[in-house]
């Protein structure tokens, strides 16, 4: 099985879906957050965003430690600047999974707070979790969408926005 070239299919698909829910990003929201314990709109689309280039750290390395410093959060404030992060992002994945030989997946990669191991998965289990993550996160960008009256793009086939339903 060639499961990179099924990864790269799996992003790209993702990529694409994405890449249309962040063009009908509304300015205006960023700070729009449908309870106090929910992420913000803005930085919930920036780590979306930034998941789509984990599988080039996961596939450059073995772990990463938040409390290190290896990783700080972007803050971005504009449409145009999470399209670009976004594409940024993706083609950095795009590149290492084209890069990457098979056998890499085997290998493990672990999330860490100062030393502490958090998650452990291999590098297959680690991309795999990415793109969860990518239809998890970008789920609630929808809901989010939803009560502000925002038209949704389809996903894996027509919304009911563009089917007038």
């Amino acid at each position: 099985m060639d499961t990179l070239s099924q990864f790269r299919d799996e992003f790209e698909a993702e990529y694409q879906t994405t890449r249309k829910f962040f063009e009908a990003y509304p300015e205006g929201k960023n700070d729009y957050a449908p309870h106090e314990k929910s992420m913000k709109m803005m930085p919930l689309a920036t780590h979306i965003s930034e998941i789509f280039g984990w599988p080039d750290t996961m596939l450059k390395t073995s772990d990463l430690d938040f409390a290190k410093g290896d990783y700080q959060p972007k803050h971005l404030s504009t449409k145009e600047d999470l399209l670009q992060t976004l594409d940024e992002n993706f083609k950095s994945a795009q590149e290492s999974l084209q890069n990457a030989k098979e056998e890499d997946l085997n290998e493990y990669w672990a999330l860490k707070n100062n030393g502490h191991e958090v998650a452990k998965w291999t590098k297959y289990g680690s991309i795999r979790h990415s793109l969860n993550q990518i239809t998890h996160h970008r789920a609630q960008l929808g809901v989010y969408y939803r009560l502000n009256d925002i038209p949704l793009p389809g996903s894996y086939g027509p919304s009911a926005d563009n089917q007038g339903f």
